[in-house]
């Protein structure tokens, strides 16, 4: 199984076609699963949409499925101008029924040097929404300030879809974000779902990026991180 992120801006009259025309397994070859969504950013205080910019994510048997569905169907000509990255998933906390995760434990071992990508999922409780809210602005906040952070996107689908994606230097700097006891406010929101859980269910899929294809906000963001990271000096 492969997960894929596709991230474009398609205008504001255009939003509402892409969320219309959320592929549907069963009707397309090989997919698993998908959805599609609005962005925003991931940042602290209230929820801050990036009208414009549509999202889908979905999960397929493999390479050949996503390859024909990128052929052949017309929502990935809507999202052509974007970026969208191919994700082989490593470890998964959590459940997300939907798409039942299947995890590669060979493939964990090659991103601990290279970019991880971060998938969180889930199907929000309606009465814990502002506590959500709460937490999550200020787990967002500690995140947008991180300098490993190399992209990230808020991800909604009213009333109930609620993730993230985001793009992470190496595992250890995400792991330093995400239970380092320095900056703790995204394990205190971990915590608090644990306690009385925001949602019906959630999951997080931390997954190795190894295809992508286009730019987002100019710039393709793993090549990018990729000619920034320092070279090791050979002995002469």
């Amino acid at each position: 199984m492969i997960v894929s992120v596709h991230l474009a801006d398609v205008g504001v009259r255009s939003v509402r076609a892409v969320l219309g025309r959320c592929p549907r397994p069963g009707a397309t070859p090989g997919l698993r699963y998908a959805e599609t969504a609005l962005t925003g950013a991931i940042a602290s205080g209230p929820p801050k949409l990036r009208p414009g910019r549509a999202a889908l994510i979905a999960s397929w048997e493999d390479d050949a499925a996503l390859d024909r569905f990128l052929a052949e169907d017309p929502l990935p000509r809507l999202l052509s101008g974007g970026w969208h990255v191919r994700l082989l998933p490593v470890r998964v906390s959590g459940a997300w029924s939907p798409m039942p995760v299947e995890t590669d434990p060979d493939a964990a071992s090659a991103d601990e040097d290279g970019p991880v990508a971060v998938l969180t999922l889930g199907k929000l409780r309606l009465r814990r929404a502002v506590p959500f809210l709460r937490a999550n602005s200020a787990a967002a906040g500690r995140a947008a300030g991180d300098p490993a952070l190399l992209a990230s996107t808020a991800l909604v689908r009213p009333p109930r879809f609620v993730g993230t994606f985001s793009l992470w230097q190496s595992v250890s700097a995400m792991s330093r974000y995400a239970y380092g006891f320095a900056q703790p406010q995204h394990k205190a929101a971990v915590q608090e779902h644990r306690a009385a859980p925001f949602h019906h269910e959630a999951a997080f899929l931390r997954c190795r990026p190894y295809g992508v294809q286009g730019t987002l906000d100019g710039a393709e963001p793993i090549t990018t991180a990729a000619a920034a990271r320092p070279r090791p000096q050979l002995a002469g």
